[in-house]
């Protein structure tokens, strides 16, 4: 039997307190429930907005106690939480995607073994340890591959580049592994794409469509919304994130991050079971936002059309792009988004800004580059 659905007034715990914490606390408050946060920094972005907030570390266990003790639902926000402390949380609360959902994700072994179980294509990797685990992967896989750590790894951090046998001297040291690691063959892609799926307590998906990803300094700079891609690959890239909803016993709302090789074909790259940096632009480009269809779905009411009134690109501000603040406001047609965050250092997300296009009229190409211009210019230009 489907659980009832939360009623107005109830309050959702989300773990962690950063920006994605902030836009859900957001979303959930327009369908009328408070938010309380759980997080280890003080004055954390989502806490900003939040009806409560409780700040101490995730693994201290009297006040994981005292957190689900005040929600009625938990959810989170990032992966980087101990497995162990959702799953003290979920023995007194239901949470949302589960404490399993997020072991797997944790895990690139886990992850991929699990995404080949269900059919879902990757590239080609390997399990290894030291140095003879190493060459090993390399014979069997070729070069060049990507070494990553198991766990951790985000924005191009925890991996090497393996571009020749050669240079698996000291790969291991350099990533500092204790435990094991895995050697991904390297895809020749034609681009980075992501979907965005959610999954009601009733069983029921919903996906925003498929977007392209663009990167600069191996994080997220660019993300144009539709994507440019075959309607095969487009239809490829829906069914692999409806795979992964459910095979993974999906609650909630997962971003799939896949590579488009050069002949079509959908590799699947990482699970991130929470909203995600690629489905910002919903936020002005539908009805419903990521962060709305989050909240629906952890709160059990019916998941919300996901269907685009507009294409849009969002355009991340990192680190000293926030200081272009004064020019973004001004500049008609683009849609600023803060995160509340004090202090803008190199690599940190403090923001994002949408352009919205009518349908149909998404600019292709370098032209996207040049869509944010002149309050943003070009990332060629400033780098």
């Amino acid at each position: 039997m489907r659980p009832a659905p939360l009623p107005p007034g109830a309050t959702i715990g989300i773990v962690g307190g950063g920006q994605l914490g902030r836009m859900s606390a957001l979303a959930a408050a327009r369908l009328g429930y408070r938010c309380h946060i759980l997080t280890p920094e003080a004055d954390s972005p989502a806490a900003q907005v939040a009806a409560a907030a409780t700040v101490a570390p995730y693994e201290d266990q009297e006040a994981l106690a005292r957190f689900a003790d005040a929600v009625d639902v938990v959810t989170f926000e990032f992966e980087n939480i101990p497995a162990e402390s959702l799953a003290l949380l979920a023995a007194r609360k239901p949470t949302r995607p589960s404490p399993e959902v997020l072991r797997i994700s944790q895990d690139r072994l886990l992850e991929k073994a699990f995404l080949n179980r269900i059919g879902v294509a990757t590239a080609p990797w390997a399990e290894l340890r030291d140095e003879a685990g190493l060459a090993r992967a390399i014979a069997a896989i070729g070069t060049p591959a990507v070494l990553k750590t198991t766990r951790l790894g985000y924005d191009g951090k925890g991996q090497a580049m393996i571009r020749s046998p050669e240079d698996a001297a000291g790969a291991i040291a350099r990533l500092h592994a204790g435990g094991p690691l895995v050697l991904e063959g390297f895809v020749d892609f034609a681009c980075e794409v992501s979907v965005v799926v959610a999954r009601g307590l009733d069983g029921a998906v919903a996906a925003f469509d498929v977007v392209e990803n663009r990167h600069r300094h191996h994080i997220l700079d660019l993300t144009l919304a539709p994507a440019a891609v075959a309607a095969e690959t487009r239809a490829a890239a829906l069914a692999a994130a409806s795979k992964v909803a459910a095979g993974i016993g999906l609650e909630g709302l997962l971003a799939l991050e896949m590579f488009v090789t050069r002949d079509g074909r959908v590799l699947a790259n990482e699970i991130a079971p929470r909203p995600h940096n690629s489905g910002h632009w919903t936020i002005d480009a539908c009805a419903v936002s990521q962060f709305e269809q989050h909240i629906r779905a952890v709160a059990g009411l019916p998941l919300g059309d996901p269907a685009r009134h507009s294409d849009a690109i969002m355009k991340n501000l990192i680190g000293d792009d926030v200081l272009r603040w004064p020019a973004i406001v001004a500049q008609p047609g683009l849609i600023p988004h803060l995160y509340g965050k004090a202090e803008a250092r190199p690599g940190r997300k403090m923001g994002h800004v949408t352009r919205l296009f009518p349908l149909g009229a998404l600019p292709q190409g370098q032209e996207a580059e040049t869509a944010f211009a002149p309050a943003i210019p070009p990332a060629a230009i400033r780098d």
